[in-house]
């Protein structure tokens, strides 16, 4: 029997074995943005039993919830870099490793120190996770699928949240664990994500970006549901990939895309989520476990309808309306003095509506719009400047709302949303149903 006929074997073996594998690839991928919602949506029940338990002062209670924000600027482009070089497999499993370590010294966290560091370690983590998860996915995804597939991610990062402030609140309120315990529960999901990594194939199309051509042709047939995709593996280039060339006249449009309309998803976010607190607090929505899980419930359901049509209408029509929707909706807050509460509560629905189907694209779209020599570190790049619109939402338009008023901060969120829109109208691609080499070229040429 020839190698091919070992690799391939029987045809209705192959399809189940196909689809069991994509199903593996699916769980692990959406299990690390799972853990990613997780982390963050745990903290809140137990910050003030950690803050007085710790005798955390104000600069160290900023420096903990920076610290993942620190992690995943750093993370992610180094991650991404070595994603390139080296290879996927190695990194996805080096990232849910740092993971499980980081996620199980929690348990032993005494200082606050100790507790910046293992956040920092986390959010390094989870930068790395971003660079590399998303393009393993496209590289293997079906291109009927593909945009389908990238979107669950995102799903799994709402349903983390929520699943750990919910369980977070009831195990601070309702048992007597400590806050050490109730954090460490990330590191059994976290181990399981590691272990169920072993045996997964490296990418065949870095592989042939690589010269490895016949292991690259093994693993697509093996592994590669459709002949189209396996064929496309034969059109990528063989050029070596380096940070630099993310500038180059070549991909700076992908690079400028990818970043910025990342950027300005993330900021506005943050923005209007501080300002409507004050108004959800009237309607009993202004924290706890209402709250926590309510208003992430209205975004969770615009992600599951972006990911139902995402495959069928295409990018362009869930990107660019969207963000000229959410632009005028913070215009409108800000304009609108004196609004009724139950006015800015529906306008704030409306925009976590719109903005977290934007949101959905910020995971599809760097996987497909840069080329395989950088598709790992054009995402890891992207993810970075992502990170300064979350710092600038979390902690620059706070102090803006106290020094310049609820209506410049959110004419402000308004202006950031517009370029975003306007960068959109003007770049956005439609990369619906084409191949990832098609989708690539398209936009790198």
């Amino acid at each position: 029997m020839s190698q091919r006929e070992r690799i391939t074997g029987d045809s209705a073996t192959t399809s189940a074995f196909k689809r069991r594998f994509m199903r593996r690839l699916v769980f692990v991928l959406a299990g690390g943005m799972f853990l990613d919602g997780y982390i963050l949506g745990i903290v809140g029940p137990v910050t003030g039993s950690l803050t007085a338990d710790l005798g955390l002062s104000t600069l160290w209670e900023g420096l903990i919830a920076a610290a993942p924000l620190f992690g995943i600027f750093f993370g992610s482009p180094a991650g991404g870099w070595a994603a390139d070089r080296f290879g996927r497999k190695p990194l996805f499993m080096v990232d849910m490793g740092l993971f499980v370590v980081a996620s199980g010294l929690q348990f032993f966290v005494d200082s606050p120190e100790l507790l910046f560091v293992v956040r920092l370690m986390m959010g390094l983590a989870i930068g790395m996770e971003y660079s590399v998860g998303w393009p393993l996915m496209s590289e293997f995804a079906p291109a009927e699928l593909r945009g389908r597939l990238l979107g669950v991610t995102l799903i799994a990062w709402y349903t983390g949240f929520m699943v750990a402030f919910a369980l977070g609140y009831w195990l601070a309120h309702s048992t007597t664990l400590g806050w050490r315990v109730i954090l460490g529960t990330s590191t059994l999901l976290a181990v399981v994500l590691f272990v169920a990594r072993f045996g997964l194939p490296e990418s065949p199309r870095w592989l042939w970006n690589q010269g490895r051509k016949d292991e690259a042709m093994a693993v697509a047939h093996r592994y590669m549901a459709h002949a189209a995709e396996m064929s496309d593996v034969e059109h990528e280039d063989t050029e070596k990939g380096t940070f630099k060339m993310l500038f180059s006249r070549r991909y700076w449009r992908a690079t400028l895309f990818v970043s910025m309309f990342w950027f300005c998803a993330v900021a506005p976010y943050f923005a209007i989520a501080t300002f409507a607190d004050s108004v959800l607090g009237q309607y009993g929505l202004g924290g706890g476990l209402a709250g926590g899980v309510g208003l992430s419930a209205v975004a969770l359901s615009a992600v599951i309808l972006t990911v139902l049509l995402i495959d069928k209408v295409g990018r362009r029509v869930l990107t660019v309306p969207p963000q000229w929707i959410c632009t005028v909706l913070l215009a409108v807050i800000g304009l609108w003095a004196g609004a009724p509460p139950a006015a800015v509560l529906t306008l704030f629905l409306a925009f976590s509506f719109f903005n977290a189907m934007v949101g959905t694209l910020t995971g599809v779209y760097p996987g497909e719009v840069f080329p395989t020599e950088v598709r790992c570190v054009g995402t890891g790049f992207a993810a970075a400047v992502s990170r300064i619109g979350a710092g600038l939402g979390t902690f620059l338009l706070p102090w803006a709302m106290v020094n310049l008023g609820p209506a410049t901060s959110m004419l402000i969120a308004a202006g950031i949303a517009f370029v975003g829109a306007a960068l959109s109208q003007w770049l956005a691609p439609e990369t619906k149903g084409k191949s990832l080499t098609e989708a690539a070229a398209g936009f790198s040429h």
